[in-house]
């Protein structure tokens, strides 16, 4: 799993997060309809976000429910 979060806080793994979160706006927005798709659209902007911040979000909720 260390090998999962190494590869996901690297440059690749930003570059996916905010492919996927392009992909889920583009889904939301393009292909959904209605309420249900400006939600995805909306969700979408978490993985861009977290993508150009730089943490993986599992990552850091993993972390923290270790430390609990």
């Amino acid at each position: 799993m260390d090998k999962f979060f190494e590869v996901m806080e690297g440059p690749v793994g930003r570059v996916l997060r905010v492919v996927l979160g392009v992909g889920l706006i583009y889904l939301g927005l393009g292909r959904m309809s209605g309420v249900g798709g400006r939600v995805v659209a909306v969700a979408g902007l978490l993985p861009i976000a977290m993508g150009l911040w730089g943490p993986c979000l599992v990552h850091l909720a993993v972390r923290r429910l270790k430390r609990a």
